[in-house]
């Protein structure tokens, strides 16, 4: 994810949604508190609670702005190489940068699912759009190259098989065999 440069936002909404993305990423919802964001942000706790009244309206604008950033990365990555098969192994090139970013801990939607999706309706729909529109993103990226609704669906398993276990393992390696596979579904060889 391109986060090298970003210039540390003037607004205090900015600020707070800052700390926020680095604290649940960082060490997940459950953990991090509204004091916490309070200091990391710089913003007194009564101005926190006036942009967002309660950590759940917090917590769901952090995952739709981290949602918002982590596609546009990746479409300005991909699109930026030529129509049809290249521009799908752009992708998991993509991938594979970030998971070598020293902060890489895996799909925040997946991990925020995974501790609050069930019990937590705004969560859950927020992983389940993320989802949805990577795989509506990775169909036209299939369409580009001659393939497939099928050849979306695989893609983007092979995707999220790549993030997860990067992920666990700490290594970027996930990317490049997924890599692989998309090329030889593709018919492009190995």
């Amino acid at each position: 994810m391109e986060t090298v440069g970003q210039a540390k936002p003037e607004s205090p909404e900015g600020r707070v949604l800052d700390a926020a993305e680095e604290l649940f990423y960082g060490r997940g919802l459950q953990a991090v508190g509204m004091d916490a964001i309070r200091a990391a942000s710089g913003v007194s706790l009564k101005r926190l609670y006036q942009i967002f009244p309660s950590k759940d309206v917090l917590v769901e604008a952090y995952l739709s702005r981290r949602d918002e950033r982590w596609r546009a990365s990746l479409e300005r990555f991909a699109d930026a190489r030529p129509a049809g098969p290249e521009r799908v192994l752009a992708v998991f090139d993509w991938l594979h940068a970030w998971f070598r970013e020293p902060d890489f801990r895996g799909c925040a939607f997946a991990n925020s699912y995974g501790e609050l999706g069930a019990t937590h309706p705004g969560v859950a729909a927020a992983a389940r759009n993320h989802k949805a529109a990577f795989r509506r993103y990775l169909a036209g990226l299939a369409a580009g190259a001659g393939g497939s609704e099928a050849l979306a669906d695989q893609l983007l398993l092979l995707a999220e098989g790549a993030i997860g276990t990067a992920a666990v393992s700490g290594s970027a390696e996930p990317a490049l065999h997924a890599r692989a596979a998309a090329r030889a579904l593709m018919g492009e060889g190995s």
